[in-house]
């Protein structure tokens, strides 16, 4: 059986954007400062972005545990992983923001991973629609 073809295939993407989202919340906010000045971005929006993770990382944990997950709720991630997507493209694409190369670097990388998820989360979502039990 393929990973893509899992019965748990959706709840495993759920639970991998919710700790890599703790992981990158920590991150932002324990070394706020540090990140601030390598990435060359305001330590307000380094150390907010981590604030904002902790609740988009409790609604993916607990979305994680429903059975079934609801529909909604998941696409209510999807729609904050796009959010996050866009930020990242305007903190590089703004002249608002003047990040230092590995400050793009990190950005980039972090919109893509967070782009994948989100792919991941709408490829699981019509997966299970597909197989839903009728009732």
């Amino acid at each position: 059986m393929s990973l893509f073809s899992s019965p748990q295939f959706l709840r495993n993407v759920v639970r991998a954007d919710a700790v890599s989202g703790l992981a990158s919340a920590l991150l932002h906010l324990v070394l706020a400062g540090t990140l601030a000045t390598l990435f060359g971005l305001p330590h307000a929006l380094v150390a907010g972005s981590g604030v904002a993770l902790i609740g988009y990382v409790a609604l993916a944990a607990y979305i994680a545990t429903c059975d079934p997950m609801p529909r909604a709720l998941v696409w209510t991630l999807i729609a904050g992983n796009a959010a996050w997507v866009l930020a990242c493209a305007f903190v590089l694409c703004s002249d608002a923001f003047a990040p230092t190369l590995l400050g793009q670097i990190y950005v980039g990388v972090q919109a893509l991973a967070v782009a994948a998820l989100a792919e991941l989360e709408w490829t699981g979502l019509r997966r299970q629609a597909r197989v839903a039990p009728a009732w």
